[in-house]
Formats: C-alpha cells, structure tokens, sequence
C-alpha cells in the first residue's frame, strides 16, 4: 500500500450560491428544472462490478410535491444480485487497496469539482424534484454539503495517513493505516443527499470498498451521484450501487461474514435491529463489523426568560418547519418560559401565517411536500392525536394529499413535557411548544434532559452568560450538536461536526477525522536496524 503524502490543501467550504432575481444560477437552475420535469422517466440500474443491469422488479420515483408525476423507473436488486454486490466488492478489494493514496484522492476531488461546476444544477435539480426541496435546501444540500464532505474527507484522510509515532534510535516505527478487512455496506436516507453520497465514499475513501443502498425515496438523486463518480474515474465494483429492500440486505450483505462494517444514517428502530442481528449473530463474522450510525432525534429548543424574542421565533420557525421538518436535526420542541410566550406565540403565528407551502418550482414557497405517503400518514397521524387530546391545543396546522402530500406547518401547545408529541420523533413539520413556569426552570431543564431517549441536537437561547454556561452544562449530555442562540440545524462540514448519542446514534461525527478514523485498521511497524546480538542484558554481569 503506497501512502507516500503529497500535500492535499486544507479545504474551504463550497460556496452557497443565492439564486437571486437576475442572477445567472437562477436562470440555470430554472432550465434545468423545466429539462428534468419535461423529460421521459429516466431508467435507473443497478451497477454491480461496474456493469449496469435493469433486471428484476422496479420501483418509482416520484415528485413527492406532485405524486403523479414519475421522473424514474429503477432497477431494485434482489438477494442475488445483492450476493453479486458483496462479490463484486470483495473482487475490486486488492486492487483499490493497493492503489496509491493520490490516486484514490484524486478521484474523489475531481468529482467534487465535477460537482460544484458542470453538474452542479443537474444534482440540485435531482434532489428538488425528487425529494422536495426548495432551491435553497438543495444548494445547500446536494451541492455544497456533499463537495464540501468530498473535499474535507480527502483532507482528513491525509491528517490520519501523515499521523506516524516516535522511533527511538536504531529502530523505525511506522503505522500503516490499512482498509478494513471485508466490505463496508452503506445505508443511506431520503432526506439528504450529501449523506447519500458521504455514507459509501467517505469508507472508499480509506482504500475500503463498499456495497451502497440508497433510500427508494432519493434513487433519483443518488445515482446522479454515483454517475458523477464514474466520470471522476471511480474503478468498477468500488462502489456498487444497489437500490434493494431491507429485508433483503438484512438476508444477504449484513450477514455475510465478510462484512467488516455498517455506515448507516436513518431510524433508530432500523439501527437498533440491526446492531441486534449483528451481536446475535457476531461468531458468523470475520472481525468485529465497526457499526456506525446516526439514527434518530427530538430536538429541542430551550428558551431562558432573558432569550431575545425575535431571534427565538426565527429560530423555532427555520428549525422546525425548513424541509418540511425532515431533519433529524430539526426542531421538534421547545421549552417556553411563561413570561415570554405570549409575545413568543403571537410573533410565531404570525410568522407561519406567512409561509408558503407547495410545488418547490414555485421560488416563493418556504416549504414542499413530506417525502411519500407513508410520511404523509404518519405525521398526520400525529396532528390528530394532538386535536382529540385534551392534553394538547393545534394551534395552527392542516394536510391534503390530493396532489401531493403537503403537511401545513404545525404548531402544538401541549399541557405537560412528556405529551406524546414532545417526546416521540415525528420527523415532519410539526412542532410542539412546553409553556413553563419562570420560577421551574429546574424542572423543565430535567424534562428536556430525560424526557426523550434521543440526544442529536439542542439549542439554548438566553442574554447573559452565567445562564449560557448554566444551561450548557444542564443540558450537556442532551446533545451530540448543541447551539447557542442560533436554530439546532445547519451543522457545516468542517465547522460542527455532526451526530449525537444515547438513541440517535454512535456519534462518530460524519464530516469530521473521527468518522474516517472508523474505515481504517492501523498496522503497527517496529523495524530494528540494530538487532542485538546476544541473550543477555547488561545487569546480567558480575561485578
């Protein structure tokens, strides 16, 4: 394995273009669109050792803003074509691994400037369509997020690789950070597709070779992606891209024994049945498989009676409702002291009342359609539960799925702070507000600490800093990401470093050296350019 280093430049974050009136990115974006919308459904293969094939059953890819309407037609890969992938994986192993560190970097480089440059519209287009993003969210998503992922994991990589210990005289130490021993298999979600493309990349990346299924609800945008990675050079059967049914990865590739490990970004009840399979089934397995996840949140915002009004409701609006709520990081509760909510609730209000929510063509809207159906009926589900509750008052919120499968942003006052939908992730657009007492502070701090299982983001508002550093230290073990006057989304790649614990993950920090530090194995190197030449030592000898 060749890791000689050729200095790799510490990145800046991709650039975030603003789409304003006139601008020549709004321009092509809206051409794109118009291309992408007018287009016959595209066909999607699965490619597997670099060979595409549309074999099988198919699925659809549909604008979740106007359900009718079918951009793609996909191959979905059964259990033997998934066997195919884990094959296809382990045959392109040696080769990839043994590939000069520059020349594996190179790759990933050239496709985040194929990325930011030439394809950028193309991928931001993809993922507004497909997943029902505003121009925004997808700029921001698809565009910078997953450049700058590229870009930065490339740098973090040589941070690892350059990363040697000390050598005491006539001897030389060395690490070798090698790939894992198997194959890593990535799970991927909807909601973002710089996660998409960071999941199987970020492992390729550290010499690993990687059997990727994307979420059926972003096949559209990912594999946009992926055929950004063929144009960058990527050698066939490094990734294999395997849209598939979980059942059938969970049958095939997580039980293989060469399956060496699992990155993984979706539900906590999906992570948690996975990490299970595996304990269950640990003997199987070559080596101990590296499980890295981030799953689920309830996170909150925690108001102090000193919080600045405006800046809180502009925080509680873009956190909660920006992608129509389907962030793990978006903001699900919030804890009001008494004394501020009135102004609290009237400037809220008045800020929803202005929102916009429909087809994300349209510029003026603020938010799009929930992902798909099942979506759609479980966050509603949840709104109903509130209305029938004499423990809960919808303040403002409706739905209709007639066209597409649009979810007003919804705001609950619930009477006390474990109400259900202050406790259980919703993952829409919906929000629930806890109104305390000024002189309980205390308590609420308890319940937004321990009231939900998950621990991903948080964010606190408040004037001086004796109660910023009082309630930092309240609420420490309450998020992996937390913010201070500021909404508890956004996490930049390079800049906060993202994941939480207890149930919304292992916090391995994608976009950061410590989620790379999980797709390698470190070989220690003792070289001894003196050996000693007899048994023994010298206090051995007489006097």
């Amino acid at each position: 394995m060749n890791n000689a280093i050729f200095k790799v430049p510490q990145p800046v974050n991709e650039p975030v273009l603003s789409y304003a009136p006139g601008s020549p990115e709004r321009a092509a974006i809206k051409a794109e669109l118009e291309r992408q919308s007018k287009a016959a459904p595209l066909k999607i293969p699965t490619v597997i050792g670099g060979k595409a094939s549309f074999d099988g059953q198919k699925g659809y890819c549909r604008m979740p803003h106007d359900h009718a309407h079918v951009l793609a037609e996909y191959a979905i890969a059964g259990k033997e074509q998934l066997v195919a992938a884990v094959e296809a994986a382990e045959a392109a192993k040696p080769a990839w691994a043994a590939l000069p560190w520059t020349q594996r970097a190179a790759i990933f480089l050239k496709a985040a400037d194929l990325l930011a440059g030439p394809w950028r519209h193309r991928m931001n287009a993809a993922t507004m369509l497909g997943q029902s993003k505003t121009m925004f969210q997808a700029e921001i998503d698809s565009a910078c997020e997953l450049a700058d992922f590229l870009r930065f994991n490339v740098y973090f990589a040589q941070e690892i690789y350059k990363n040697q210990p000390e050598s005491s005289p006539a001897m030389w130490n060395r690490l070798e950070h090698r790939p894992l021993s198997g194959f890593v298999l990535a799970v991927s979600p909807f909601n973002f597709t710089a996660i998409g493309g960071n999941l199987p990349t970020a492992p390729a990346i550290m010499g690993n070779t990687v059997v990727w299924k994307p979420a059926s609800t972003a096949v559209f945008s990912n594999y946009m992606f992926y055929q950004i990675l063929e144009e960058a050079g990527l050698p066939a059967g490094v990734i294999n891209f395997v849209p598939s049914r979980g059942t059938d990865v969970s049958e095939t590739a997580l039980m293989d024994r060469r399956m060496a490990g699992f990155h993984f970004t979706g539900s906590t009840d999906v992570f948690s049945d996975v990490w299970r399979k595996v304990g269950e089934n640990i003997k199987l397995y070559e080596n101990y498989p590296r499980l890295v996840g981030e799953t689920g949140g309830k996170d909150f915002v925690f108001a102090h009676n000193s919080a600045n009004v405006d800046h809180l409701v502009v925080a509680l609006v873009r956190g909660a409702y920006e992608y129509q709520g389907q962030k793990c990081s978006a903001a699900s509760r919030a804890y009001i002291p008494e004394s501020l909510w009135p102004s609290v609730k009237e400037k809220m209000l008045a800020e929803i009342a202005k929102i916009k929510v429909g087809d994300v063509r349209d510029f003026r809207n603020f938010m799009g359609a929930v992902i798909d159906d099942k979506a759609f009926k479980s966050i509603t589900s949840y709104i109903d539960y509130a209305k029938s509750s004499p423990d809960a008052e919808v303040l403002c919120g409706s739905y209709d799925d007639s066209k597409g499968y649009f979810v007003q942003p919804t705001l609950i006052l619930a009477a006390k702070p474990d109400f259900k939908t202050m406790v259980e992730e919703i993952f829409g657009p919906v929000l629930t507000v806890y109104v305390y007492k000024d002189s309980e502070m205390e308590a609420a701090l308890e319940s937004c600490r321990t009231a939900s299982p998950y621990a991903l983001t948080g964010a606190v508002f408040a004037k001086e800093r004796p109660d910023i550093e009082y309630l930092e230290a309240a609420l420490c073990d309450a998020a992996g990401n937390f913010y201070i006057n500021d909404k508890p989304t956004g996490a930049v790649v390079g800049q906060q470093p993202f994941g939480g614990g207890r149930a919304s993950g292992t916090n391995d920090k994608a976009g950061s050296i410590l989620n790379m530090l999980r797709w390698c194995s470190p070989r220690t190197i003792k070289e001894t350019f003196v050996s000693p030449a007899a048994v023994e030592y010298p206090f051995m000898a007489q006097e």
